[in-house]
């Protein structure tokens, strides 16, 4: 490498030596290459602008202390002379921390004398809090209670959450002076710890920190301070839940037995009853806050199993819950009370055995009564008086009714099998979920009594018994059991519920993903509160069971409570048949009102709109128009995400547009993606093809899979599956009067139809085929002329190739002559020098010569002179 490199040096500097005007030429151009890098460089520099110095993110009439510039160092010292303090970390150029600011600014007007606000500019690069803090998303609250902290804020930057939360810091601990105070803090449905602490013996209790600090731990975990701690002082308030030793921590249970932290097994640390608590912890009504970014919270609560979310209007600064908000905590209470579902009537032994009977009208036959009887045998320590809960044979309570018909009827007899008015057929079976449990129906034909006049006018009429008149409520609305049928339901059923509320503010677009209205105004919420979505006072609920991708919207009737219709709700979903209906969400268009509707129609009779070549379908619009029996549909299922949809689309529109002159056959398109449809239209890949025949529906044919989706195959498959007249219903037929003429001539129109539908296909066949040969005639002249062309390029290829040998082989005897100049010229400068130094020694030599004659011919003078 390096003899490499020192033959191009010597061959660049044997041209110079030869072109001396070469070398200036390089000297100029590295000049110049210096001059223009660093007055590139010189610019470059001064494009880049300094940083702007930060300015104040709070106004001054704020009462903020703003640190624009990340004084960390200044954020403890406030801290320090402040008992409760909120640091706010934020960037100037966040639109959430832009946002939040009007909140926090809101929120500090108001407890500026309790709470010492700062706000800390997190982003300035100078500053002390970006180079010691890592922060990956703003803003971030942290407060801090004396020397305890930081406890970060998780909760949603609104005003009413912020200031419950600092109130919540500011007073972690309810204090307790009374046993009527105890008992109203241990009634509400959330957790509730109870700290005994006596302050006789010294002014604070060591243990007394320990446990504030609990409280403050649990709010780290829970922004809303779901688990509220109490403090008792008085010993007698103490023994009402059997605290009678100093610094003892009580959590209460409703349902299972209340525990006192145990001191000999635990450590009595703030953290240990902190995780002690949540632990053994019962909850019945889980708040919900999703973030409304990238979270997977939601996902896995409802992956839990079948979750009610309830959607309810909530103010945080309320000192009471709302009245909505205990309705739904009463139902849950009462749900999740399986020791107090059923009571019966027990004898001295361990296990007793009580009945109870109840006569049901089948809605089949009014002469068939079932007498309905619940057997059941469980141990129970004390006696209760028997209560027995049975659904509602009221008109519309027909939910115990169907059970009894689905599970029993099939083993009774058939009315004609019954001779006697007192003959009966009996069945039992067991309870489906407690093997304590079992149920018997006896059924029997009754006849109905008549009095004389009755008898005399009606010997041989037939009696048919008065039916029900319908109920137009919806199935969720319904009572479905008198008396308290919702108690201890969670130990009853294997589809269990678990309760979730949101903040329907806060929450709302998810409430409309589910099924609620899209609009929060006053009069689309009273529309959505005729059609029961969303009630008047904003409510809305829905069961989801992302198990089955299934789930339920409450429809609640004007006249029922929110109370009446959860609990309706809730049975229908627990119910072995239950009557609720899956919501299917899709694309909804603008809804007008039903003036708008029919002004519309009365203009489509006068003036019939275009027909579109694919009529997009969505999930309000599917049945009505694949149901259609007068048409053959053909559809076609898609998403916006399948690359293999995408490239049918053509062969689509080529065959809607085949097909436009027939009105008989229609070509649909569903976004499956985005359009929830009943299960039996679902399919299992996209894309797919079905064909709904007219008059035979139910033979919808699927296009097949091994076969390529091209148009000729498209219109093999519509014309052998359509459907055709003879298909029709004969009932239609017979209501016209049907005759051999009435048949011929309705097949003749129909064959007159289909012909004149060939022949429009026949004419647009022949239109693309001649379009298809002109384009083949020029493509044909058009590679003629490419490939000659080509050989053109060919030739001048080649000739360029020997050209290009022709030029590298004189290249290459180029070099090999330089080469050979630069041997000689090296060793011609070799022999020069030899010669030079050659020359050298002669000239030297010569001079010492002379030099020595000289000496001689003056010593030879000098001796002649002597001697003269």
């Amino acid at each position: 490498m390096l003899r490499r490199v020192r033959q191009s040096l010597r061959q660049v500097l044997f041209l110079m030596a030869r072109r001396p005007d070469l070398l200036c030429g390089a000297i100029v151009l590295g000049v110049l290459l210096v001059l223009a890098v660093k007055f590139t460089c010189s610019r470059a520099k001064n494009v880049v602008a300094a940083a702007r110095p930060p300015v104040r993110f709070f106004s001054a009439e704020a009462p903020v202390v703003d640190l624009y510039l990340g004084q960390l160092d200044q954020v403890e010292r406030l801290r320090s002379v402040a008992e409760v303090s909120l640091i706010f970390f934020y960037a100037p150029w966040c639109a959430h921390s832009m946002a939040a600011r009007q909140e926090v600014q809101q929120v500090a007007k108001k407890l500026a004398k309790q709470v010492q606000f700062v706000a800390v500019n997190c982003w300035w690069s100078q500053g002390k809090c970006r180079r010691h803090n890592r922060f990956y998303q703003y803003p971030i609250i942290h407060l801090f209670y004396r020397r305890f902290g930081p406890i970060e804020y998780k909760g949603p930057f609104v005003a009413p959450y912020v200031e419950s939360f600092i109130l919540r810091v500011i007073t972690p601990l309810t204090y307790l002076p009374s046993r009527a105070q105890l008992e109203e803090f241990l009634s509400c449905h959330e957790p509730r710890v109870v700290g005994f602490f006596q302050f006789n013996s010294s002014p604070q209790p060591p243990g007394y920190i320990t446990y504030l600090s609990s409280a403050l731990q649990a709010l780290k975990r829970d922004f809303r301070g779901v688990v509220r701690f109490g403090v008792v002082t008085n010993k007698q308030v103490a023994e009402a839940i059997s605290l009678r030793e100093d610094e003892a921590v009580y959590l209460h249970r409703r349902f299972n037995s209340s525990l006192i932290f145990p001191r000999r097994e635990r450590n009595f640390t703030s953290e240990a009853i902190c995780n002690w608590v949540f632990q053994h912890r019962e909850t019945v009504l889980q708040w919900l806050h999703p973030p409304g970014t990238k979270s997977r919270l939601l996902e896995q609560e409802l992956n839990k199993g079948s979750a009610l979310l309830l959607f309810l209007p909530h103010n945080p600064l309320g000192s009471q819950p709302s009245p909505l908000l205990q309705q739904v905590a009463d139902v849950a209470v009462r749900y999740h009370s399986c020791a107090n579902s059923n009571h019966f009537v027990v004898d001295k032994s361990s296990t007793s055995r009580s009945r109870c009977c109840q006569s049901v009208v089948l809605p089949e036959s009014g002469t068939r009564v079932c007498e309905v009887c619940l057997s059941s045998s469980r141990p129970s320590l004390t006696a209760s008086p028997v209560r027995c809960s049975f659904p509602s044979t009221t008109p519309g309570g027909d939910v115990f009714q169907t059970y009894l018909r689905h599970c029993c009827l099939q083993q009774l007899p058939s009315p004609l099998s019954i001779k006697t008015a007192t003959s009966a057929g009996c069945s039992a079976f067991l309870n489906s979920y407690s093997p304590f449990s079992q149920y018997s129906a006896c059924c029997r034909k009754v006849e109905p009594q008549l009095n004389e006049s009755q008898a005399k006018e009606e010997p041989d009429m037939q009696r048919v018994p008065p039916s029900p008149p319908p109920s137009s409520d919806p199935p969720s609305s319904l009572p479905q059991q008198e008396g308290d049928g919702i108690t201890g339901l969670r130990c009853q059923t294997n589809r269990t519920l678990r309760f979730y509320v949101l903040d329907v503010d806060l929450n709302w677009p998810l409430a409309v993903r589910l099924g609620a209205s899209g609009n929060r105004s006053a009069s689309l919420l009273q529309e959505a509160g005729a059609r029961g979505d969303v009630s008047a006072d904003g409510s809305f609920a829905a069961i989801v069971n992302l198990k089955d991708e299934v789930h339920y919207v409450l429809r609640r009737s004007p006249a029922a409570t929110l109370t009446e219709s959860l609990e309706a709700f809730i049975r229908n979903f627990s119910a072995p048949y239950s009557l609720l209906q899956r919501h299917l969400v899709g694309q909804e268009g603008r809804k007008g009102s039903e003036e708008e509707e029919e002004a519309k129609r009365a203009d489509e009779h006068q003036h019939p709109p275009p027909r579109l070549l694919i009529t997009e379908l969505t999930t309000s619009t599917f049945l009505p128009s694949v149901m259609d029996l007068e048409k053959d549909v053909l559809l076609f299922y898609y998403t916006q995400w399948c690359g293999f949809c995408s490239v049918l689309n053509h062969i689509i529109i080529q065959l809607a547009r085949l097909l436009q002159g027939n009105r008989s056959i229609t070509v649909a398109r569903v976004n499956v993606a985005r359009n929830d449809l009943p299960w039996e239209f679902m399919v299992d890949h996209v894309p797919s093809i079905l064909l709904f025949p007219k008059y035979r529906k139910h033979y919808s044919v699927k296009f097949p899979d091994d076969l390529p989706i091209t148009l000729p195959n498209l219109l093999h498959f519509i014309l052998k599956h359509s459907g055709s007249v003879h298909h029709a219903d004969k009932a239609s037929v017979d209501a016209e009067g049907p005759g051999p003429g009435t048949v011929l001539h309705a097949e003749f129109l129909a064959l007159q139809r289909e012909v004149k539908s060939l022949q429009h296909a026949r004419e647009h066949l022949s239109q693309q085929l001649a379009q298809l040969w002109r384009d083949n005639r020029r493509l044909t002249f058009d590679a003629r002329s490419l490939e000659a062309e080509n050989a053109d390029l060919q030739r001048e290829r080649q000739s360029l190739e020997d050209q290009h040998r022709e030029k590298s082989r004189q290249l290459g005897e180029a070099v090999t002559r330089l080469q050979e100049l630069v041997d000689t010229s090296e060793n011609l400068l070799n022999e020069n020098t030899l010669l030079r130094v050659l020359l050298r020694a002669l000239k030297d030599r010569t001079e010492a010569q002379e030099q020595a004659a000289a000496e001689r011919k003056e010593a030879e003078q000098k001796r002649s002179h002597m001697a003269s």
